[in-house]
């Protein structure tokens, strides 16, 4: 776990950024999980995976920005990919970063910028999911989406990670007010008094939450997307993990839940083969399609998540 938490540290780092980001072969390693530069570009990566059968969440790559000015940049930026995704009949909804809308600048220019970014997708018809980032970031994240709730604006979704303590409780909470969920492991670095550290506790917990997601769909009607991939089921669970994926399907076949209602999302570049089956067993599946410049510290987490991903990237640099 030591080559983990390296490659977690260097995610972050400036000068590993500045290094690495020079290297012709990294840009090329990365275009393997990143679906470009440009969003035209990201367009035309999501017309082949609704080729194949698959719905997309689109993600406009960039991090931590310093100032309002980027943050209210990131803003527009969205606004313009609701609109390429509604004119070009993408199966395809939205997922971003609020630490890209200015969270840890200001809670209130960062609630100004989703609220501008939740409106426009109303107006398309389409869910914008709220992606988690490190512990610190929770209790905001949440609290902004209780305040643009209090506004009218219910069109968001909130992703959860299995590795931390609260996300039991934090689920049973969102799943009252019906709001619809992608459960993930996590891909942070975090401190063994509020997340697990072993990987068969994370596990269990993935199983555990992902049973209670189903039960609480079930109740609700067990919806499933919609048909042109603009909203999700209440159900999603973000994983390349075949035994928590196996875990799932036979759960809700236990229960009498149905597969349409049971969404898959897994990462761009990332196990195409278990999408390809997964869709074809009549499961949607989603692929989160991350693009744009700022593809380092994405990439540096994919790396981390798993060995092989640094090997595929080892290999780049002797090819």
């Amino acid at each position: 776990d030591m080559l983990r938490a390296i490659l977690l540290y260097l995610s972050k780092a400036t000068w590993a950024r500045n290094l690495v980001t020079r290297w012709r072969f990294a840009r090329r390693a990365a275009s393997r999980f990143v679906a470009g530069d440009t969003l035209e570009e990201a367009i035309q990566a999501i017309a082949a995976l609704n080729q194949r059968g698959l719905l997309a969440t689109l993600d406009h790559l960039g991090e931590d920005v310093t100032n309002a000015e980027e943050a209210k940049r990131s803003a527009d930026e969205y606004l313009e990919l609701m609109d390429r995704i509604s004119a070009s009949g993408a199966k395809s909804n939205a997922s971003v970063k609020l630490s890209q809308l200015g969270l840890v600048l200001d809670f209130d220019l960062c609630l100004d910028n989703m609220r501008r970014i939740l409106r426009k997708a109303s107006a398309c018809g389409m869910m914008v999911r709220i992606d988690m980032e490190d512990s610190s970031t929770v209790d905001r994240t949440l609290q902004l989406r209780r305040a643009l709730k209090g506004e009218g604006l219910e069109n968001s979704g909130l992703a959860f990670q299995s590795y931390l303590f609260r996300t039991e409780e934090d689920v049973r909470a969102s799943l009252a007010e019906g709001i619809r969920i992608r459960l993930c492991k996590g891909a942070y670095k975090e401190p063994a008094e509020i997340a697990y550290p072993r990987k068969a506790d994370v596990d269990a917990s993935y199983d555990r939450v992902a049973r209670m997601m189903i039960d609480a769909s079930q109740a609700l009607g067990a919806q499933a997307p919609s048909p042109d991939g603009k909203i999700p089921p209440i159900v999603a669970l973000g994983t390349h993990d075949g035994k928590r994926i196996q875990a799932a399907k036979d759960y809700a076949a236990k229960v009498g839940f149905p597969k349409q209602a049971l969404e898959f999302q897994m990462l761009y570049g990332i196990r195409a083969d278990l999408q390809n089956r997964l869709a074809a067993e009549g499961y949607p599946v989603r692929v989160y399609v991350p693009f744009g410049t700022s593809w380092y510290p994405y990439f540096m987490r994919r790396l981390a998540e798993r060995p092989a991903n640094l090997w595929f990237f080892l290999s780049n640099f002797f090819r």
